[in-house]
């Protein structure tokens, strides 16, 4: 048997500072792709997540999933002789993710400042609900906020209710994704610029307003508010749940121009495979 190549991050060493959902959850994937994480959690009960929703033999199945290939350490960090075991630690580090309110990390002389004058070719990346500076920065940031301000729970649920959330913590997992796409391209900068670091200020906000395609554009050009469509996104068909005669469901993602025909051809409806009328998705007869 040959052996297991490795990993495209081993060799990469990854301090995480934060608890909960975005921060976590950008350093898990770091560590999924081998780096070597140490997470750092408050003595006592640790990280809040390890008691949250369904629990087995007294954690959490969500921390198994959250905290999986990461190694822990236990630190009171408003302890002096703690804020110097992370400061020794980040020194040797590539990567540090935290996930606290602007301002806590430099209170306890962990900032970026100090941080990167130990190790000038560390990365920070730092996550919190309206970034590091900004009117609102003081304030405390959750998803729910975050998706809320960025457009997405605006236009989630149906028309004549009101909006609603996503069933999972999408807010701060978008946030983590951009946290880690950030972390990867400071990394490639610092080895083909001299290696010097820096540091990714993520928004919990400014990443949901990320994913919210056109929206801005609709409105700067035609005036045109995105509303509540349910499941359907309109102009865009056939791309929806679809009711079956057996009261089942199905998925179908059929708007792209071939697949359309294919499908229109697979159902028996050849003629509205080259019918001009659906020639466009928003409803525009080819001329």
């Amino acid at each position: 048997m040959s052996e297991a190549k490795p990993l495209p991050l081993q060799g990469i060493k990854v301090i995480e500072l934060g608890t909960l959902i975005a921060g976590p959850f950008c350093a898990r994937l770091l560590a999924e792709f081998g780096a070597e994480v140490i997470k750092i959690e408050p003595p006592g009960s640790g990280d809040p997540l390890r008691k949250w929703r369904k629990l087995h033999q007294g954690t959490s199945l969500w921390w198994y999933a959250q905290a999986r290939n990461k190694k822990s350490v236990t630190l009171d960090l408003r302890q002096p002789e703690a804020q110097e075991i992370v400061r020794k630690l980040a020194a040797g580090a590539d990567i540090v993710v935290e996930n606290f309110r602007p301002g806590a990390m430099e209170k306890w002389g962990l900032g970026w400042e100090r941080l990167s004058k130990l190790n000038p070719g560390l990365i920070m990346v730092r996550l919190s609900g309206f970034g590091q500076t900004g009117p609102y920065r003081d304030r405390a940031g959750f998803g729910a906020i975050g998706e809320s301000m960025g457009g997405l729970r605006y236009v989630t649920g149906y028309p004549d209710r009101p909006p609603v959330r996503v069933g999972v913590s999408i807010g701060d997992s978008i946030a983590a994704l951009h946290g880690v796409i950030g972390a990867l391209m400071a990394l490639h900068h610092r080895n083909v610029n001299g290696g010097r670091g820096q540091y990714v200020d993520v928004a919990l906000y400014e990443a949901v307003f990320n994913m919210m395609e056109s929206v801005l554009p609709e409105y700067d050009m035609f005036g045109f508010v995105r509303e509540r469509s349910g499941a359907s996104l309109p102009g865009i068909v056939p791309s929806n749940t679809y009711v079956t005669r057996d009261r089942k469901y199905v998925v179908i993602g059929a708007n792209a121009d071939s697949i359309f025909k294919r499908m229109m051809n697979t159902i028996g409806r050849a003629d509205l495979a080259n019918d001009p009328a659906l020639a466009h998705n928003d409803g525009r007869v080819a001329r």
